[in-house]
């Protein structure tokens, strides 16, 4: 072999995908100080750490591969591994696609969104450490490498949170996620330095071969203490206040990769933990523990989100509500469930994406994100209203849009569990899961009236649509989402299930890092087997569904129409008496505003005992969020203690 085909090999990819986003925030502080450089360098960095993990579609996806990489020699002294590795397999590949198409999308969008801000060039620095700190620890076969990346791209984040300091909150936003996320790194290093004490090696795939065999008090606390700290990077209840101040005080294009790619790599750690590391998913206590905080995250987090009166913040939620979704399918240990569980993964990363883009496009040409002070902005941003309604309607689980296929996988996951266990509590998590969909339909219906409908403040009669790079950037996420709706076969066969399957062959990853044979020679036993296959049903026809909602609000529009009609008929031939008249809000040739914080005033306050706990209990202070970071690791502590 050639040293260019050498250098062209596939095997190497996963390394170039990591080193080119670093690489890319060096020359930026070289070359930073023109902005055509820095835009040119941080594209094109972004760029290829892109087309690197769509190259390894075929040899990991379709033919089932692994690839391991060693960086330097590796060796092996009293039989572990030594030296720093990666191991990229389906599961692995699976989040390093996601992760740098919104790298990639979130880069275009900033190229003209960032221009009015001050040292832009430290901005796209951060944002390049960011990323390639999310894909290190992605595509990592080393768990000291991980928790590297870790402390990476927390700080990294940290840092953009306050990037625009003199926005209301921002710096406070930072340090509460300064301090948050340091104690989340610090379990996670405290957890494997434990690890090591116990097994002498920092090599996941060798980690996840000699773990199972060697479960005591110390091992568990290390569960408990790793638990946490992924917990933390994934904003799962309780840290899920810490998403919605950082996505608030951040740029758009910054909340697109702390919502799109920070969460994710929390979720990625979770799945690694329970099924690799420790093997644990075969127990019932711990399928309930990731299902019962799945449950809360969706339900708590939609309802925060019904209550805000800022765009952003209320999109933050929003995204811990669905990302919710995710770690319920994940935790019910089942091929369908996991596969629904990425699926809506990915779904989130491209819907959630597009709607802080429209967030940010907002925000840019007005200045505010008040849901109080806005509307009527069709008329003036009708490109960004339109792609905003199709992350709604995919968020909101609408057909053909691809959150419908991947929510419907979800609720039949759940419910095909409760057939199988006979366990009553799946089907409530089904309902949940259901009832959340409803209240985040009902959240941006009440986004969509607020901002874009309505009638237009006179501050805003000279707003303009936003540039072309913001509209292609959220283009570029808006096609994605109709397309992985259109054909949800292809994307399960192509993504979804190979990761699945990843994720049920723990065997074949130990075996592909440290020689065949090896996991069968160290392990008692084998992993639990995940139960059920994959077998969808019942939404695989969405333009049928597509269809029916056409025909559907044709029927509507007309009927409302003709009712119109009839009584601009009525009016004009009878003597009508003032008190009769249609009744706006008291104002003469104008309709009144419908605030966003009133659209919903009604189910608000027959639920204003909840709102009123939940108020109290955001008390927005730091030494109560690290409060309940204390609390939910003692809780993890003990339960896990009692149940491995």
């Amino acid at each position: 072999m050639s040293i260019l085909e050498n250098i062209l090999s596939y095997q190497h990819f996963p390394i170039y995908s990591v080193m080119i986003l670093f690489l890319g925030a060096f020359f930026v502080v070289l070359f930073g100080r023109n902005k055509y450089a820095r835009g040119i360098i941080a594209t094109a960095a972004a760029a290829v750490s892109l087309a690197c993990m769509i190259a390894l579609i075929k040899p990991i996806m379709i033919d089932g591969g692994i690839i391991n990489y060693w960086m330097g020699n590796r060796s092996v002294a009293g039989g572990y591994a030594i030296g720093i590795a990666m191991e990229v397999d389906a599961l692995g590949l699976f989040f390093g696609l996601l992760i740098s198409t919104a790298v990639f999308v979130s880069c275009v969008y900033s190229l003209q969104y960032m221009e009015r801000d001050n040292n832009v060039s430290q901005y796209y620095t951060l944002f390049l450490m960011l990323a390639g700190g999310v894909m290190g620890l992605v595509l990592s076969g080393d768990i000291f490498n991980m928790f590297i990346m870790v402390e990476i791209l927390t700080f990294a984040a940290v840092a953009l949170t306050a990037f625009r300091n003199k926005v209301y909150g921002a710096l406070e936003a930072a340090f509460k996620y300064l301090v948050v996320g340091c104690m989340g790194s610090t379990c996670i290093l405290v957890g494997t330095i434990m690890l090591y004490a116990q097994v002498h090696t920092l090599n996941f795939a060798q980690l996840a071969a000699l773990i199972p065999g060697n479960l005591n008090t110390s091992t568990k606390l290390a569960f408990a203490l790793l638990y946490i700290g992924f917990s933390t990077k994934a904003f799962i209840v309780p840290f899920h206040p810490l998403a919605a101040d950082a996505h608030g005080a951040a740029p758009a294009s910054i909340s697109v990769l702390i919502s799109g790619v920070l969460t994710k790599s929390g979720i990625y750690g979770i799945i690694r933990l329970t099924y690799f590391l420790f093997q644990s998913m075969g127990l019932g206590s711990i399928q309930f523990m990731l299902v019962f905080v799945g449950s809360v995250s969706m339900f708590v987090c939609v309802t925060m989100a019904l209550a805000q009166h800022d765009f952003k913040r209320l999109l933050a939620f929003h995204s811990i509500s669905q990302i919710g979704y995710v770690l319920t399918a994940v935790g019910l240990s089942t091929a369908f469930g996991i596969s629904a569980g990425l699926y809506h993964a990915m779904n989130h990363t491209l819907f959630k994406g597009l709607l802080f883009l429209a967030a940010g496009a907002v925000l840019h040409e007005t200045g505010t994100t008040d849901l109080g002070k806005l509307g009527g902005l069709s008329k003036k941003m009708p490109q960004t209203t339109a792609l905003f309604l199709i992350g709604a309607a995919s968020i909101s689980g609408l057909p053909p849009f691809n959150g419908f296929a991947s929510k419907w996988m979800v609720y039949q996951a759940c419910y095909q569990k409760a057939v199988e266990t006979g366990n009553i509590g799946f089907l409530v998590v089904t309902i949940i899961a259901l009832i959340t969909s409803v209240l985040t339909l009902a959240s941006f219906v009440k986004v969509a009236h607020s901002v874009f409908f309505g009638q237009l403040p006179k501050e805003y009669e000279n707003v303009r649509e936003c540039s072309l790079s913001m509209r292609i950037a959220m283009g570029i996420f808006a096609v994605l989402c109709i397309i992985t709706g259109l054909f949800p076969e292809k994307v399960t066969s192509l993504l979804t299930v190979p990761a699945a399957n990843a994720v049920a062959n723990v065997w074949g990853y130990i075996d592909s890092m440290m020689g065949t044979g090896y996991a069968e020679s160290v392990m008692p036993s084998a992993p639990a087997a995940i139960t059920s296959t994959i077998t969808q049903i019942g939404f695989w026809e969405p333009i049928q569904w597509m269809l029916v909602l056409c025909v559907a609000l044709v029927g509507v529009t007309g009927a409302a129409l003709a009712g119109k009609y009839d009584k601009v008929s009525e009016l004009k031939t009878a003597n009508v008496e003032a008190k009769y008249q249609m009744f706006y809000g008291g104002e003469d040739n104008w309709q009144a505003q419908v605030g966003g914080g009133d659209l919903f005033w009604g189910f608000k306050h027959n639920w204003r005992h909840y709102f009123s706990f939940m108020h109290d209990l955001h008390s927005g202070v730091v030494n109560d969020y690290a409060l309940w970071a204390l609390v939910a690791l003692a809780l993890a502590i003990a339960f896990l203690q009692i149940v491995l």
